[in-house]
């Protein structure tokens, strides 16, 4: 090899380098954004709860998704998936689309955002377990471990704040956790074969006819209040929250990884409950920060072990 050769082999080597760097960098930054547009739901389905029913809401919060989504997949000319998809993508239809807003929303009528974000929080430790389960993968005991003591941690936080009792909101949240955890882990699976955002964006059009039929019939049922906040909190969950969201965090987690964007959404239940505080008003107990962190150190644990 020549000198010549040489110093090109070490300049495109820099130039690589430099460009993973600026990869990586870029992928933190839009997984990040994924995060704090995720952390803003709960407040952001409060807000809409001042205006809207329920189930007019989550009808509603799907329809306009849908219309976002559906109208960025007929503008990027992007084909339908293969046939043998269709049925992962009712999964994360069923459970990130319908079931986890709807149940989620549910459990807001009654429970506090603060309270909900330190039981959602246990999301990535349910998703890890239903993924474990569906994919037959073996994790370790300490792995196992600190899965347990995050699910002690939350039902130990629950009955505390219900009196020693687990209220029907709770029951809510911790169904929410279950389909939202299938709908993930099935997510994860399509992902291999498809971009992300097209993965939850053809699982939104998927549940257009539902949510159209939903609106219908919310709106004929349930009244409707129009006011700033609960017009902005439709606006949010529709488009922030069910799409923009998933699709900056796809498109992060693609660039750095799914580890390193899940040590990123650590941040997200502690996130909710500054905006529960700041956009809510709310009083946060002692006991939701203290939970809240004791969840994030059991994740992290299982970030850390196999």
């Amino acid at each position: 090899m020549t000198a010549q050769n040489s110093a090109t082999l070490t300049a495109s080597i820099a130039v690589r380098k430099s460009a993973d760097r600026r990869s990586a960098r870029g992928g933190t930054a839009l997984a990040a954004l994924g995060v704090t547009m995720f952390s803003l739901t709960f407040p952001g389905t409060a807000w809409g709860l001042e205006s809207f029913g329920p189930w007019s809401l989550v009808a509603l919060r799907g329809v306009l998704a849908a219309l976002v989504a559906g109208g960025l997949l007929l503008a990027l000319r992007v084909p339908p998936p293969a046939r043998e998809h269709w049925s992962g993508l009712l999964v994360v239809a069923a459970g990130v689309v319908v079931g986890f807003p709807l149940l989620t929303t549910l459990a807001l009528r009654t429970s506090t955002t603060s309270h909900a974000a330190v039981v959602v929080g246990l999301l990535p430790l349910t998703t890890a377990v239903v993924s474990s389960l569906r994919t037959g993968a073996r994790p370790s005991g300490r792995f196992w471990a600190a899965a347990v003591a995050g699910a002690l941690v939350v039902l130990g936080f629950t009955l505390g704040q219900s009196g020693g009792s687990v209220s029907a909101g709770d029951l809510y949240l911790f169904g929410a956790l279950l389909v939202c955890a299938a709908g993930y882990t099935e997510g994860g699976r399509l992902a291999r074969v498809l971009p992300g955002w097209q993965v939850i964006g053809w699982a939104l059009v998927l549940c257009l006819p539902v949510g159209l039929v939903g609106s219908a019939v919310g709106l004929a049922h349930e009244p409707v209040h129009p006011t700033w906040h609960g017009v902005a909190g439709l606006v949010w969950v529709a488009a922030g929250s069910s799409f923009f969201g998933l699709y900056v965090w796809y498109r992060g987690m693609a660039e750095i990884g799914a580890v390193r964007a899940s040590q990123l959404q650590l941040a997200q239940p502690l996130l909710t409950l500054v905006w529960s505080v700041a956009l809510l008003g709310e009083r946060l107990s002692p006991a939701a920060p203290v939970a809240a962190g004791a969840v994030l150190i059991c994740i992290a644990v299982t970030q850390r072990v196999k």
